[in-house]
């Protein structure tokens, strides 16, 4: 048996390859996922990953459904499948990204990724002064601009180095940026900055100052008011931290937390007692229930109450090539499992499968009847909730 020299079997394994990819239709390997890239760093470029076997060139990529012509805007480019945006702008290309493959066998679609921008500058315009009385609780808007990824908010008082220190009486939501004063001081006068750092490229932006003017005369005593508290219902994901903000306005409430159902908190949650904030690490689905922050004080007690709901999603069942004889019946079912329940949409070649005569979708499942050969092509089963979505891709060869 002849041997083969290096670069003859270095050809060889090229072609065997090739001929193997061009086999079937295109199959990802790579796909773009959902990414924040800082505006900050004078970086000029972004680059989105997407990847797929089965000899798929050309690629295409969408933008907010739309088809992106690098033909026309030169600010995209695509690289080996790979979409490259020069001298990226947070209006022009923020957005949702869709990779399309396809080949003679057909066409598939990517997950969809979110890409967005990391923080903008606040507006220069001034503030309005705020007026309030001695004893009265207040609210001061932070008013972000823009801005994705991890958000840090901070307040500056009077324009002082170190930021606004957070206590029983001044509280600052992390949701929101504003600062709440529940029983305001004569101290209290002044100007007050917000201050948004963003945890990624640790670049933080200041708002213009907001002038604060305390009267003279004291404002009454009264039971607390719950001004700041977590949703009605909240879906977290296994293994993330979830906190839950509770602040309450009026003469300086207590803050304490329970359970509805009268079990105890979990030995892993952490309170913050200054503030009043729950934070759950590593969430598990028994950590899920109904949650209460009560506000008390001389004058009375307030309830906050929200549901903490387990959310995932993955599938249990996917789709696998079918090569069929024309006239023959195909059934295809993929299934998911999720909180919230998942619903199913499908896909042929990358558009939206219709149900017709010998088509017919019921959630999950996908059946053709008398198999023609104008039903070849790549077909993908689409599961998704609030939590995210799950794309599952097979082939349908009519011999």
């Amino acid at each position: 048996m002849k041997m083969l020299l290096p670069w003859e079997l270095l050809i060889l394994l090229s072609l065997k390859e090739c001929l193997a990819n061009a086999r079937h239709g295109p199959v990802f390997t790579q796909e773009p996922s959902d990414s924040i890239f800082p505006m900050s760093t004078g970086d000029k470029l972004v680059f989105i990953n997407c990847k797929a076997k089965g000899n798929p060139p050309p690629y295409y990529w969408k933008v907010d459904g739309r088809d992106i012509d690098t033909d026309s805007d030169p600010s995209y480019s695509i690289v080996e499948g790979n979409l490259l945006i020069n001298n990226p702008h947070f209006i022009n290309h923020g957005g949702v990204y869709q990779c399309i493959a396809t080949n003679a066998f057909g066409t598939i679609v990517s997950r969809e990724a979110k890409v967005q921008f990391a923080l903008q500058n606040f507006t220069r315009k001034p503030r309005n002064t705020v007026t309030v009385r001695e004893g009265q609780a207040v609210v001061l808007l932070c008013g972000p601009p823009p801005n994705y990824g991890e958000i840090k908010y901070s307040w500056v008082f009077n324009g002082q180095h170190n930021f606004l220190q957070q206590d029983a009486r001044r509280f600052i939501s992390q949701r929101t940026g504003n600062l709440y004063i529940a029983k305001v001081e004569a101290s209290d006068a002044g100007n007050y900055t917000c201050a948004v750092r963003n945890m990624m490229t640790n670049a933080t932006v200041f708002s213009s100052p907001t002038p604060v003017v305390v009267r003279g005369d004291v404002m009454g005593e009264y039971e607390p008011k719950i001004e700041v508290q977590f949703p009605d219902t909240l879906y977290v994901s296994k293994g993330s931290s979830v906190k839950l903000e509770c602040f309450a306005l009026g003469p300086v409430p207590s803050i304490s937390w329970r359970r509805a159902d009268g079990n105890p908190l979990p030995g892993k949650i952490k309170i913050n007692h200054s503030t009043g904030d729950l934070e759950i690490p590593y969430f598990r689905p028994e950590d899920a229930g109904v949650y209460e922050c009560v506000a008390e004080n001389s004058r009375g007690r307030n309830v906050a109450r929200g549901q903490l709901l387990f959310q995932h999603l993955q599938w249990t069942q996917i789709l696998k090539d079918a090569h069929m004889a024309i006239d023959a019946n195909l059934q295809w079912e993929c299934k998911a499992i999720g909180k919230p329940k998942p619903r199913y949409r499908w896909l042929k070649n990358g558009q939206p499968l219709i149900a017709k005569e010998r088509v017919h979708v019921e959630a999950g499942r996908l059946t053709i009847s008398t198999i023609r050969l104008s039903d070849s092509g790549m077909y993908q089963c689409v599961a998704e909730n609030e939590y995210g979505s799950l794309y599952a891709s097979a082939e349908l060869k009519v011999v």
